[in-house]
């Protein structure tokens, strides 16, 4: 997800040994630790409240869903997927060699 490896870990690890000492350090390292635990628990309570807003047809609903990212790949996938619908229905057929109507007023 961050793409940090363990030399970037060693790193900061260091700098923040000497930055704040090895005395403070782990009063910080708890205090991150409950920082994260209460941003995760907003998160389910945020996630809980959508499910229960949106009724039982979004029971499974997962907050990374909401994501336009994955909103828009899923859509593409399953495009692609999709096997070939044909002409479009609702205009004539084109035979070979004749061209479509031109419409002085549109252009």
């Amino acid at each position: 997800m961050f793409d940090v490896g363990l030399m970037e870990l060693a790193l900061i690890a260091f700098v923040a040994i000497i930055a704040f000492g090895p005395d403070r350090l782990p009063v910080l390292a708890k205090q991150a630790g409950v920082m994260i635990r209460k941003a995760k628990a907003m998160a389910n309570s945020a996630r809980d409240e959508l499910r229960e807003e949106l009724g039982p047809d979004y029971a499974d609903l997962q907050l990374r869903d909401l994501d336009p990212r994955n909103i828009v790949r899923r859509h593409i996938i399953e495009a692609m997927e999709d096997p070939d619908p044909g002409p479009p229905t609702g205009g004539a057929v084109l035979l070979e060699g004749q061209l479509p109507p031109y419409d002085v007023d549109a252009t």
